[in-house]
């Protein structure tokens, strides 16, 4: 396991995803690039624009939450999904930096997820300063 990367993990009904990095935004873009993995191959999908999404949240778990439901959001309401992510630091919260294709443009390998749950949603450093994010998505 590299200093950073995401995965799915066994789950009975839905999907759960982990990821880790040596830092929060780069935990939270590993988490959000594991959630499109999980249902689309973006490889050789065309960008079609760039957009940024602010997210604001109390914690650091919420704005996992939070991020999450935007891919989801931009998915459903713009017919979109990431190619690239980025994300960086703002008061109160990050800034997704969104590199997007048209969803007809993708090949979708997996069920679209619905929702992010709060149910055993973490993001958070260890002892040694490395962050770890998990998440169950509602598929």
């Amino acid at each position: 396991m590299g200093d950073r990367g995401h995965r799915a993990v066994p789950h009975t009904a839905d999907l759960r995803l982990e990821a880790w990095a040596p830092s929060r935004q780069e935990c939270l873009a590993e988490a959000l690039r594991g959630l499109v993995e999980s249902f689309a191959d973006v490889t050789d999908a065309p960008v079609q624009r760039r957009t940024e999404r602010t997210v604001l949240a109390a914690t650091d778990a919420d704005m996992l939450a939070m991020a999450g439901e935007e891919i989801i959001y931009v998915l459903d309401a713009d017919g979109q999904i990431p190619v690239k992510l980025q994300v960086r630091p703002t008061t109160g919260g990050v800034v997704l930096v969104l590199e997007l294709a048209a969803a007809d443009s993708v090949e979708i390998t997996g069920a679209v997820p619905k929702a992010i749950s709060l149910h055993g949603l973490a993001c958070q450093p260890d002892r040694a300063g490395r962050w770890s994010a998990s998440m169950t998505v509602d598929v």
